[in-house]
């Protein structure tokens, strides 16, 4: 009898080892086809560049060499007094307003935004993030933030478009800064028409009192990076900024990715 009782335990113990053996033969043939598909994938649809739609070639990451070297940066962080910053003055009390990129018509940087809200690429974002994110860590008043914060969106809206691009600029700005990004406590507490057709008191009248402070002691006594993607008449980033000043602690400079022409 425990001559029989072993045999089976051999039994059991090579059985266990064959088919472990099997599974991580299926794991692997699975991970070669998976490769080969995405290779496959690459190949009849090749990722194109967001800002001029050409096919990317390896190693470029979402916008190509040649639009990376022709954008129009606008070097604003190097100027307290810039466009962005002017544009604000006496509306909201900042440290510091500066943008990335000049928005134009029929642009790089309008194909770019383009596919970064509505084309489901947030990537693109993180990565301008990331890069911009490099520039203003030495740059005050901007490396002297506590957080990041983006301009939320909706719940409706958030939930059509599945991302808040706002987001993504943000985090690639936290990752790059070393900044700690606070995504919850501060949120738009009502939905609001699009913005794109409406003058600037429009656009004010649209977004007032539609921002709310849900946790107020995440934002207290903190310097506040607050982030958005593109600065047209600055209604969005002024009915945010009001909201986070209310607490008399709070103090805030602006970062947008872009800025209307």
């Amino acid at each position: 009898m425990p001559a029989v009782d072993f045999s089976r335990g051999i039994f059991y113990l090579y059985l266990l080892t064959y088919l472990n053996l099997f599974i991580q033969l299926i794991i692997y043939a699975a991970m070669v086809l998976n490769r080969y598909i995405r290779d496959l994938t690459t190949l009849l649809f090749p990722p194109v560049c967001a800002g001029c739609h050409l096919p990317l070639a390896h190693g470029e990451e979402e916008i190509c060499t040649a639009c990376w070297y022709n954008l129009p940066f606008t070097n604003f962080h190097k100027d307290s007094a810039n466009e962005s910053a002017r544009q604000l003055w006496g509306l909201v009390p900042f440290t510091g307003t500066t943008s990335y990129l000049y928005f134009l018509e029929c642009s790089r940087v309008q194909n770019i935004v383009h596919h970064l809200k509505y084309r489901n690429r947030p990537k693109i974002g993180e990565l301008l993030g990331k890069k911009y994110g490099k520039i203003l860590l030495n740059i005050a008043p901007y490396s002297d933030i506590d957080c990041i914060v983006p301009v939320p969106l909706h719940t409706t809206k958030f939930r059509k478009r599945g991302y808040n691009q706002s987001l993504y600029f943000a985090k690639g700005l936290s990752l790059s800064m070393g900044k700690p990004l606070l995504e919850n406590g501060f949120r738009r507490s009502r939905p609001t028409p699009s913005q794109t057709r409406k003058n600037r008191y429009q656009r004010f009248e649209n977004v007032r009192e539609s921002f709310e402070v849900d946790i107020p002691e995440l934002f207290s006594d903190k310097h506040i990076l607050l982030v958005d993607d593109v600065l047209t008449t600055g209604a969005t980033i002024e009915g945010c900024a009001h909201a986070l000043l209310k607490d008399k602690s709070v103090k805030v400079c602006i970062a947008t990715l872009a800025r209307a022409v």
